[in-house]
């Protein structure tokens, strides 16, 4: 196939260029996934296993090829070539040359309507695309283009990229349990194809198969060295909450990536790293380093937006988040928006933002994108937390068992006044190791209401010690709650303390009359006993919807 086809526009342009009328990519969302999963066994053996790989000279590990011109100095290869280098070696291509790419094979398909490959290249940028400017329009794009690679030339018959296309797609979705098994799937074919351990290490993930996460991490570290597999151990690492580790691996990954956009996701998660750890000034350092880097690194913006509003810095924030959603529309930006107006007691503005989050998410779902979770997070604080509790309870029996949704759940729970059930989860988020403050405020606040105090004060005091402005309506809210429990009884914890002996029955005698002056002044009541070892969570097994652990692996299917 010739791959010297000029783009339909030009790399510097905003937007991937439109289908044409004869190729009609758009399609209405089925669900989630709308492909059916492929078949469980599988016998021959893929040819071919990443997009891609239809070019002659595609450039491996992020080398460039130097291509002679003709009076002997080398041509620097072109955005196509560029963004067919990025992905080959695992990495973000930019964003204009992602969508110099688009172009180039949108053209190419036109007259080569049956080319499996360049169709499975297609769709996979189409995915890229919608990921990274939060269009989710391409996603029904994306999936008739992979749709029509697999009936150019099905999977079993060496089409993989275009089920690592639809892995990608379902991950991008949120549908995490189809991007499990179309990744599986190729993988039971090519073990040792490492680009499929990325889409499975996302779904594992999600789906909060930590152990299955792990090892695909780690499988993915031992085939493919470099910058992307320190990425994903530097992930692996933070989600597990090793800090140290993280943030060195991290580092390192800042080091060693060349190509601008790869520095630039580098830097963004150091950003990210310091948000975590409470230093908003070195957070709003390392967004800025990512967006001189590669200004279509859009998340650093609304990093950036978060980290000045840790810093007070609240009219900069404003406009930093509002820069963010104008180029990267999430419905998650727009409830941290919308909550910074509240904190402000801009409550006109507020409500004018969790509109727009509702729109958002009734936007994505028509395109197959499964917002659940953070419109339950919204309707937890801001709405009704009984519909939020029926998402998350939706999310969960659907095996999407994340820290993130534990948490969600266990708050929700909480705000509907189920707050002993909301204790599991909530736990349960706590004991991934994850150091996030807001999880520990939510558990600390529900083992207050409980009046479990010793765990409660523990909590809430690792929520303000983790990162003091962690969020501009909650963080407020922890500290009160801190300071209104006090300082811990003297003597230990009331767990570490032998209780006192009860104190003999009294004999029945006739009280004789006291005078006035033999009258003893009432004594100041004893503090009350702690009750962390009477309250106890309710086992898993009391709550038919109750979780055994985060991981599906260690729990019931639902």
């Amino acid at each position: 196939m010739a791959m010297d086809v000029m783009p339909q526009q030009g790399p510097d342009s905003g937007r991937p260029p439109e289908p044409s009328p004869q190729d009609p990519y758009v399609l209405p969302a089925e669900g989630a996934t709308a492909v059916p999963p492929p078949p469980p066994t599988l016998r021959t053996t893929l040819r071919r296993a990443a997009f891609g790989a239809v070019a002659a000279g595609v450039l491996l590990a992020g080398a460039l090829v130097a291509v002679d011109d003709g009076d002997g100095r080398p041509k620097e290869p072109g955005p196509v070539e560029r963004a067919e280098a990025a992905t080959t070696a695992g990495s973000p291509a930019s964003l204009s040359d992602l969508t110099a790419l688009i172009g180039d094979r949108q053209k190419w398909v036109e007259s080569h309507p049956k080319d499996a490959p360049s169709l499975a290249t297609l769709g996979t940028a189409y995915v890229e695309w919608a990921r990274r400017s939060a269009d989710t329009a391409y996603y029904a794009r994306a999936e008739q283009a992979l749709k029509r690679s697999l009936e150019a030339q099905p999977g079993e018959r060496g089409n993989g990229a275009a089920w690592l296309g639809l892995a990608a797609l379902a991950n991008a979705r949120h549908d995490f349990l189809a991007a499990k098994r179309w990744g599986e799937t190729v993988r039971k074919q090519q073990p040792k194809a490492w680009n499929v351990y990325p889409v499975l290490i996302d779904a594992y993930t999600g789906l909060g198969d930590r152990k299955a996460a792990t090892a695909a991490t780690e499988t993915f570290g031992e085939l493919r060295k470099g910058v992307p597999a320190l990425a994903r151990t530097a992930d692996l690492y933070r989600g597990n909450g090793w800090r140290e580790d993280a943030l060195a691996t991290a580092r390192e990954a800042a080091d060693r990536a060349t190509q601008p956009a790869e520095k630039a996701e580098a830097l963004h998660r150091l950003g990210e790293l310091a948000w975590e750890r409470g230093e908003p000034e070195e957070a709003v350092a390392q967004f800025d380093a990512a967006l001189r880097t590669d200004s279509g690194q859009l998340t650093s913006l609304a990093g950036r937006a978060r980290a000045l509003a840790a810093l007070d810095r609240t009219d900069e924030a404003l406009a930093a988040y509002q820069s963010a959603l104008e180029k990267l529309p999430r419905p998650q930006y727009a409830l941290e928006l919308g909550e910074l107006y509240e904190s402000l007691g801009l409550d006109g503005d507020a409500r004018t933002q969790y509109a727009k989050l509702r729109e958002m998410v009734a936007a994505a779902k028509k395109d197959g994108v499964d917002e659940s979770l953070v419109l339950a997070r919204f309707e937890a604080d801001h709405g009704d937390p009984e519909a939020a509790v029926e998402l998350l309870r939706a999310q969960w029996r659907g095996q999407h068992r994340s820290a993130a949704v534990a948490d969600a759940l266990g708050w929700a729970l909480h705000r509907a006044g189920e707050s002993e059930e909301g204790l599991e989860y909530a736990q349960l988020a706590a004991d991934t190791g994850v150091r996030n403050a807001s999880y520990a405020y939510h558990l600390g606040v529900i083992q207050r209401e409980l009046a479990d105090y010793g765990p409660a004060r523990r909590n809430l005091e690792q929520a303000v010690r983790t990162d003091p402005a962690f969020s501009p309506l909650a963080a407020p809210l922890a500290q009160e709650a801190l300071d209104a429990l006090g300082e811990p009884p003297p003597g230990g914890p009331g767990e570490m303390q032998q209780p006192p002996p009860p104190p003999p029955a009294p004999e029945p005698k006739r009280e004789p009359t006291k005078k006035p002056e033999q009258e003893k002044k009432p004594e100041a009541p004893a503090p009350a006993p702690s009750r962390t070892a009477a309250v106890k969570s309710p086992s898993p097994s009391a709550s038919p919807s109750a979780p055994s652990s985060v991981s599906p692996s260690a729990s019931k299917s639902p």
